[in-house]
């Protein structure tokens, strides 16, 4: 018999590919049991805090904080998931959390896009992306604003909109800058008929549930402490991912396009314990994996974690982009924007 030439072997790309190939169809009942239960814990907390007072309050409001920020984290998956693929999620999700954290889905459905496409990624087009690696005081300052978010979501919300919802020149303003949960503040929103329409529906609906209890807390029906309660846990999510967003990524791109294998060198994945999960949730402590397989849904990212690193070989790509905890990638970071700047001085 003649002898069979040697297979070559196979690239990471199409080894990756073929070990995960049954993982990207997403389960319904695991969105729609997960985001109830959140919701159900989330505003639980946040009103059994408004009765306790002192530690107990307090406590509620974290539990509150870290259940919102989970539920808020689901987001991210809407903005991967195909059309129609769980109808009417979207839709239960800004119900949910979109409205009473004044952050519809518009925000970022339609502007993640731009972090993953790799003419974008790490370029000044990225909303999600700056250059974190070349200034640790960038670093800080990005993580001291980050509790400044709930007020600007409550002025573009509760007080412009409703202008700008009777006059359009305002309002398309407010589509290009202002309408996008982007730390790049260079960013410039692509717009349309349809984002205009969806921005209109989910800003008119804020107002309908947000007016009444503005309304009842100015008339004292309602007290004041509802509006503070509403802010940190807001702000407690905003924190938390603003620290989760830094150690993401390595941010070391020079401002050039990066394709699928260097977008998975540049960032970073934690699997780490039950700890990861509470500031890293749905999904988002798989951060280099997602963005090499962007379609898998969050539930099965951790299988897909297991097989990629039990199968590849030490020198697969993939390895390198493991990280041990938060800290470790947050240190590194702030250690490297240090240096770069010493650099320049």
């Amino acid at each position: 018999m003649t002898p069979q030439p040697a297979l070559q072997p196979l690239s990471f790309d199409e080894r990756a590919r073929d070990l995960l190939r049954d993982l990207h169809a997403p389960q319904a009942t695991v969105f729609w049991a997960d985001v109830i239960v959140t919701a159900f814990i989330a505003w639980s907390a946040f009103l059994a805090a408004l009765f306790l007072d002192s530690l107990a309050g307090i406590c509620a409001l974290l539990i509150a904080g870290l259940a919102a920020y989970r539920g808020v984290c689901f987001i991210h998956e809407l903005t991967h998931l195909r059309p129609n693929a769980l109808p009417g999620f979207e839709t239960a999700w800004n119900l949910l959390f979109g409205v009473s954290l004044l952050l519809p889905s518009f925000m970022y459905v339609g502007v993640h896009q731009d972090h993953h496409r790799i003419s974008t990624y790490g370029t000044p087009r990225d909303p999600e992306y700056m250059p974190f690696a070349r200034s640790n005081i960038m670093m800080m300052v990005f993580v001291a604003h980050s509790t400044l978010l709930p007020i600007f979501l409550f002025l573009r919300f509760i007080i412009v909109s409703p202008v700008a919802l009777v006059f359009p020149p305002l309002h398309r303003w407010l589509a290009v800058h202002a309408s996008a949960l982007s730390m790049n503040l260079a960013y410039r929103r692509h717009t349309g008929a349809g984002l205009a329409s969806t921005m209109r529906i989910w800003e008119t609906a804020i107002l309908v549930i947000w007016a009444p209890l503005l309304v009842a807390m100015s008339t004292r029906v309602l007290p004041w402490r509802v509006l503070f309660a509403w802010y940190f846990v807001s702000a407690t999510a905003s924190f938390i991912n603003t620290l989760r967003t830094l150690g993401a990524h390595h941010y070391q791109s020079s401002g050039e396009p990066l394709d699928r294998t260097h977008q998975l060198l540049d960032s970073i994945d934690t699997p780490g314990t039950l700890w990861t999960e509470l500031w890293a949730p749905v999904g988002l402590r798989y951060h280099a994996l997602h963005h090499y397989f962007p379609g898998i849904p969050y539930h099965n990212l951790g299988e897909a974690h297991r097989r990629l690193a039990g199968a590849l070989p030490s020198e697969a790509p993939y390895h390198r982009s493991i990280s041990h905890g938060l800290w470790q990638s947050l240190s590194s970071l702030y250690r490297e924007g240090q240096r770069a700047r010493l650099r320049r001085t």
